[in-house]
């Protein structure tokens, strides 16, 4: 086993110690890492609002402005959801995951005078906006910030590689201490995190050659990954494939996906591609495992997210909506025109469509969900449409009405509802800003968001076509260092940067990998409510996470993870180096592609007893690399992209 910062027991509320003579505690309760909970109920407050720890806080006074740019400073987490919380009482908890349905309910009486299609038992007529819930669950953590409608550049290119160009020749308003190099910002963006033929692939292929390739990856050998994925076979299996191997009920294919994630993503070469897998993960979410998925989540997997992820989201979002593993997810198998559930037609359009600010009404909630009874899936795992359980009658969502009056019909009405929302205007600036938080910053530029938007909009939701005009953005360039690694990204990039591979026992190794990303808090498609993981740092500040994240990264060079090729410490650095200064600037730009500044090099000299200019004798510096290498993975330059 490493050498560990923290044993296992040391309890999670214990402010970290500083390591001697390092530099890296000045920023002790700054990398926004993870509250790690066990389940949603062991936050008083909901899955969604994990808030900051006692322990995470500093105490040495504002972060950096750079560094409250990628994190902005945390208001209030809905106020007056608290207020109505502490109001009811400690059985409310369970409400506090509710998301906008609480928020409508607790607000004003609905006013049922309104001229909508009359349906059933309508809702109330007020929308989850007018009711004071956040537009969407990241900016619950960035709330006060605002759009950062300045970062220093903005417009758009007629190239990636010109924009580059553009935004290098400007001065950013939030400088980080990140190289400002576009290789590899666009690597630390663009991929899990760079390596070396990273670079030297970008510098052959150049910036706008690497990405027309990277949006074309069925194009892509990727054999690394493959020879991963042989160790995890049920990951490209069908239903029927699953339940002719698997044990019935046997969770297997549900964990060896989650282990499958973790090698695509450290050993693919489509790694622009795998960014997006993610990404769709996360906003159509299904958590694997979960009770029901053992023969259709990898499926979904498969045929739903890895299929569209650079296609069309309307394409996509169709696919979910009739893939067995979303009909169980959601609950739309226990929803019928006699007892409906209104569980997905609420997600359709709080999550996975026009976002809790697209106008909708719990009126509309209703009718969502009678347009989506009678889709279900049967006990041998497939998607169904039953239409003696669909509902008939007029309705109206927003701007899509039917007069709905076939069963028979329900499920082409169903469709043309889905392509509604997926081309609507609400669901490209939701989609959009999804994106710029993910490539740009926490809280990006409402201009670049209504061009992405505009992008979307223009190809009828093609997904290509946007990530071309992100890439051309002067923003997407001028924003190097404002975004924070979570806990899994960072965990993936340390593995990626240090060199490990495949070995003899890669399907015992990918256990432990797992296992390990547990208790970093962001276990690959673990997050159990259906709005996936959060993309901004605030919702990842942890004592707690950043100390399981420093132990990752010592469990990396001190060949922890048995059954795979881990390079030794010793082999990072190859280049001479005469003095102590020259040789932490080569082990820097090894680990971290650039070196330090001086002052925070010379910390790591002293906590190695030395001086800068004392002379390099031996490349293992005594036995002491393997605890010095980990100490720069540790820094802000491996904790931001």
């Amino acid at each position: 086993m490493p050498e560990r910062l923290f044993s296992d027991d040391t309890p999670a509320s214990d402010s970290p110690k500083k390591v001697k003579g390092a530099f890296f505690a000045d920023y002790t309760g700054e990398f926004p890492m993870p509250r790690v909970l066990e389940s949603p109920a062991d936050d008083a407050d909901g899955p969604q609002h994990t808030g900051t720890p006692p322990a995470a806080k500093s105490s040495r006074g504002p972060a950096p402005a750079w560094l409250r740019t990628g994190r902005p400073a945390l208001h209030e987490l809905m106020r007056n959801r608290r207020q109505a919380l502490m109001a009811l009482g400690g059985g409310a908890v369970a409400i506090g995951g509710l998301g906008s349905g609480a928020a409508v309910m607790l607000g004003r009486p609905a006013d049922d005078t309104d001229d909508m299609v009359k349906t059933g038992q309508g809702g109330g007529n007020i929308s989850p906006r007018d009711a004071g819930s956040f537009s969407n669950r990241d900016s619950s953590y960035t709330s006060g910030q605002g759009d950062l409608n300045d970062l220093g550049a903005t417009g758009t290119a007629d190239s990636a590689s010109a924009a580059a160009v553009a935004a290098m020749r400007a001065t950013p308003r939030f400088p980080s201490p990140l190289n400002r190099d576009p290789v590899l910002h666009l690597l630390r963006r663009c991929t899990f995190g760079p390596t070396q033929a990273d670079v030297a692939a970008v510098k052959e292929l150049g910036i706008d050659g690497w990405l027309d390739q990277q949006l074309e990856p069925d194009k892509i050998a990727d054999p690394v990954a493959e020879a991963a994925l042989k160790t995890t076979p049920t990951v490209t299996m069908s239903t029927a494939e699953i339940r002719a191997t698997v044990k019935d009920g046997d969770n297997k294919a549900m964990y060896d996906l989650t282990k499958a994630v973790i090698a695509r993503q450290v050993w693919s070469t489509r790694q622009l591609y795998e960014v997006m897998v993610d990404f769709w993960n996360n906003h159509l979410n299904i958590t694997s495992p979960f009770d029901g998925g053992w023969d259709t989540r990898v499926p979904y997997d498969v045929n739903v997210i890895r299929k569209h992820a650079l296609g069309k989201f309307s394409d996509m979002l169709i696919a979910s909506a009739r893939d067995p593993a979303m009909m169980r997810y959601l609950d739309n198998t226990s929803s019928d025109k006699r007892n409906v559930n209104e569980n997905y037609g609420r997600e359709l359009l709080e999550l996975h469509t026009v976002g809790i600010d697209g106008g909708y009404n719990e009126k509309d909630v209703r009718n969502s969900a009678y347009l989506m009874t009678g889709r279900t899936a049967t006990r041998e795992g497939v998607f169904k449409y039953e239409q003696n359980r669909h509902w008939t009658g007029a309705v109206k969502v927003l701007g899509f009405q039917h007069a709905n009056k076939s069963a028979k019909d329900g499920l082409a009405v169903g469709d043309a509802y889905l392509l509604y929302l997926a081309t609507h205007p609400s669901t490209a600036k939701y989609v959009a800003r999804k994106l710029a938080v993910r490539f740009v910053c926490d809280t990006p530029p409402q201009s670049l968001v209504d061009r992405l938007a505009t992008a979307y909009q223009q190809s009828g939701s093609a997904i290509v076509p946007v990530l071309k005009v992100l890439f051309r953005s002067l923003e997407f360039w001028i924003a190097a260092g404002l975004k924070t690694r979570r806990p899994l990204e960072n965990f993936v990039a340390t593995a990626r940067v240090v060199g490990t591979k495949p070995g003899a026992d890669t399907g015992k190794a990918l256990e432990d990998l797992y296992n390990f990303t547990r208790k970093l808090g962001q276990a690959p498609l673990g997050w159990e409510p259906p709005d996936g993981y959060p993309d901004v740092a605030n919702a990842w500040s942890s004592a707690a996470g950043m100390l399981e994240t420093w132990n990752s990264h010592r469990a990396f060079l001190q060949q922890s993870f048995k059954g795979l090729n881990n390079p030794r410490a010793d082999s990072l650095v190859t280049q001479p180096a005469a003095t102590m200064a020259t040789y932490l600037d080569v082990l820097c730009n090894r680990l971290i592609f650039q070196p330090m500044q001086p002052a925070e090099r010379d910390a790591l000299i002293k906590f190695l007893g030395a001086k800068p200019d004392t002379r390099i004798t031996d490349a293992n510096l005594g036995g002491k690399l393997p605890n010095l290498a980990p100490l720069v993975l540790d820094s802000v330059y491996h904790a931001l992209r």
